[in-house]
């Protein structure tokens, strides 16, 4: 399964907006997942409007590893953190198109925050691969597809990559106009 469509950076300031809360509360969504002295991989976060509620969330002893291809969305969430103060909690990295380069984080990240960004992927299997590898035993990640872009069947096919990385679907929480899976490292 492969698709290949990245959202421009440009319509990142329309997905940072407050107005966007009304519809995806970042800490309604994040709390019963993300705490204090976590380590989180947020793959494509823009301008980091769940971000900055991550980096609130782990604390001063957690981090908050936010890896992007487009290095306008990484300068703009860095600006974002600073002025929010949380900048020494953020991580920013511009990755490759094909790599989050991960090598260095091999079983240390205790929880991947996957929001409409897998369907961008130029290589679905190969970024679950990569993330299941970053992760400790028993992690989670949270998968949510936007409803409007990801079919059902999509979707399952994005499961079985999962599957295939040792991703296991634990449960599907409810996130409006999602796609959603809670999966656990075994």
């Amino acid at each position: 399964m492969e698709k290949h469509h990245v959202c421009p950076w440009w319509f990142g300031y329309f997905l940072a907006s407050p107005i966007r809360r009304l519809e995806y509360n970042p800490a309604r969504i994040l709390g019963p997942y993300v705490h204090e002295g976590m380590t989180v991989l947020e793959p494509g976060p823009g301008m980091g409007f769940f971000t900055l509620e991550i980096a609130r969330r782990v604390g001063a002893s957690g981090r908050v590893i936010a890896v992007d291809i487009q290095p306008q969305m990484i300068g703009r969430l860095k600006r974002r953190a600073e002025k929010a103060k949380l900048l020494e909690r953020v991580e920013a990295r511009i990755a490759r198109p094909d790599s989050m380069e991960l090598s260095r984080l091999a079983d240390s990240v205790d929880f991947v925050f996957a929001f409409a960004v897998v369907h961008e992927m130029r290589d679905v299997k190969a970024f679950f691969a990569e993330a299941a590898r970053s992760m400790k035993a028993g992690a989670r990640m949270l998968l949510a597809e936007p409803s409007g872009h990801v079919r059902a069947d999509e979707f399952e096919a994005e499961l079985g990559a999962s599957g295939q990385a040792g991703l296991e679907v634990e449960e599907r929480p409810a996130i409006r106009r999602s796609r959603t899976a809670l999966l656990r490292k075994s």
